[in-house]
C-alpha cells in the first residue's frame, strides 16, 4: 500500500488529490483510490475499499511509516502502531509490516505502480462532478487494466493471475467502520465545529457533549447511544476561506415552540423546503402568523415529513393558508393511507352479466284503482 498525488477537474475546479495504491503481490493486481487528504479514515476507507474489489484479504499487507499508521518509529522494526490501525488489522486478520525509513524498495511493487499509474490512467486530465464519480471511474479503469495488462513472470494477463490467486485469499467478511472519534461540546446555538466548519445538532442536546465520528465524506454525531444527525463533510483546502455554517432547520422546531419569532430572521429556516417558505410568506403578514408557523412546522416531529409538505401545499391549492386547514388535511391524508385497502376479485357467481334497466312505471302499482284527495 502506499499513496501518490494527481490533479483532476472535480465540479469544475482543478483539485490536487492523494491517490491510495493498493496492490497485490503474486498477480499484480492494483486497485486506485481518490480522496481530498491523508487521514486515518480516508486510509481506512481506502483498504476496505480495496478489499472489496480484490475480493479478498492477504495474510500480509506492506506499509510506509506513514502518520495515519505508525506514531512513533523506534529502532529497527519497532513501531508503536495507532491504536484504530491496529483494529483495522485485527478486523481483517492481516499482519501489517513497516519498512524501514528512506526505503521504499521495501515495498516491492507499489512504488513502480505509483509511476504507471500516472502514465496509464492518468495519462488525460479527468473531469467529473464530484469525488464518487471519479473513484467509480478509477475503478472501471483499473479493472479493465487487469484484462490488458501482461503479468510480468507468468504466460497470462494480470486478470488471469488474480482469478488464481483469489482462492488463497481471506473472506473480507463486514466492512470495517473505519471512523474517527472526536468528543464535541455543543455551542448554546446548537452547533459543533470541526475543521473550521460548524454543524448544527438538534437543540436538546445544547451546551452538552457529543461524540463526533469523523468519515471520508459524512460526519455522524452519537449521543445517548443513538445517531442524532448525520451532514455531509465540507472539506476545504484553500487557506483564508472562511468556515462555512451547515443548519438543518429540524434541530430548531424545539426553539422555535418558545421563540417564534426566530422564524422571521433565523439562519436556520432559510432553506426550508419550497411550500413551507410559501405558507410562512402568507401566515407572517398577519397578526399571530409566527406562532401558527411554528405550530405547523412543529407536526414535523409528529408525522412524516412528506405528509406534512403534501398538506400544506394542498392547503395553499385550496387557498386556505391556516394550521386548522393544514391540520384537517394531514389528518385525512393519513386516514386514507391507514383505512386503504386492497381491491378484491369478486367471485364469478357474483359477477354482473345483463345491466338492469331504469323503469319508474313499475312505481304506478303501488297507487292501485284508489283515488287520493287533493
Amino acid at each position: 500500500f502506499d499513496w501518490g498525488e494527481d490533479w483532476a477537474i472535480i465540479a469544475g475546479h482543478r483539485v490536487k488529490l492523494q491517490v491510495a495504491h493498493t496492490k497485490l503481490s503474486f498477480s499484480r493486481a492494483f486497485i486506485l483510490r481518490a480522496y481530498p487528504l491523508q487521514t486515518h479514515e480516508m486510509l481506512f476507507d481506502a483498504l476496505t475499499e480495496a478489499f472489496r474489489v480484490l475480493g479478498g484479504v492477504p495474510r500480509r499487507g506492506i506499509f510506509d511509516n506513514m502518520k495515519t499508521a505508525v506514531d512513533r518509529i523506534g529502532s529497527g522494526k519497532a513501531r508503536q502502531v495507532n491504536l484504530r490501525f491496529m483494529a483495522l488489522a485485527s478486523h481483517y486478520l492481516f499482519e501489517a509490516t513497516f519498512c524501514n525509513p528512506a526505503a521504499g524498495w521495501e515495498k516491492g511493487q507499489i512504488e513502480k505502480t505509483v509511476q504507471d499509474a500516472r502514465r496509464q490512467i492518468w495519462q488525460d486530465l479527468p473531469v467529473f462532478p464530484d469525488l464518487g464519480a471519479l473513484n467509480a471511474w478509477l475503478e472501471a479503469r483499473c479493472l479493465d487494466c487487469w484484462e490488458r495488462l501482461q503479468h510480468a513472470e507468468l504466460p497470462h494477463s494480470v486478470s488471469e493471475v488474480h482469478a488464481s490467486e483469489r482462492p488463497h485469499l481471506m473472506v473480507p467478511g463486514r466492512p470495517f467502520d473505519g471512523f474517527v472519534e472526536q468528543t464535541k461540546r455543543v455551542s448554546p446555538t446548537c452547533l459543533i465545529q470541526f475543521e473550521g466548519n460548524r454543524y448544527s445538532v438538534p437543540a436538546s442536546f445544547a451546551n452538552r457533549p457529543v461524540s463526533l465520528r469523523v468519515y471520508p465524506d459524512r460526519l455522524r454525531v452519537i449521543a445517548e447511544g443513538q445517531v442524532l444527525c448525520v451532514h455531509d463533510r465540507i472539506i476545504t483546502r484553500s487557506h483564508g476561506v472562511p468556515g462555512r455554517t451547515v443548519y438543518d432547520w429540524r434541530h430548531y422546531l424545539a426553539v422555535i415552540q418558545r421563540k417564534p419569532g426566530a422564524l422571521r430572521n433565523g439562519a436556520p429556516f432559510t432553506e426550508l423546503p419550497a411550500a413551507f417558505r410559501t405558507l410562512q410568506d402568507q401566515l407572517l403578514r398577519r397578526p399571530g402568523g409566527d406562532r401558527e408557523m411554528a405550530e405547523i412546522l412543529a407536526l414535523v416531529l409528529q408525522h412524516d415529513e412528506q405528509a406534512v409538505l403534501c398538506a400544506v401545499e394542498l392547503a395553499l391549492e385550496d387557498g386556505v393558508a391556516t394550521r386548522t386547514h393544514v391540520l384537517n388535511t394531514l389528518h385525512r391524508l393519513i386516514d386514507a393511507r391507514r383505512t386503504a385497502v386492497p381491491r378484491l376479485d369478486a367471485p364469478q357467481a357474483l359477477v354482473l352479466e345483463h345491466e338492469p334497466c331504469a323503469d319508474t312505471g313499475r312505481y304506478d302499482i303501488l297507487r292501485g284503482d284508489s283515488r287520493h284527495a287533493s
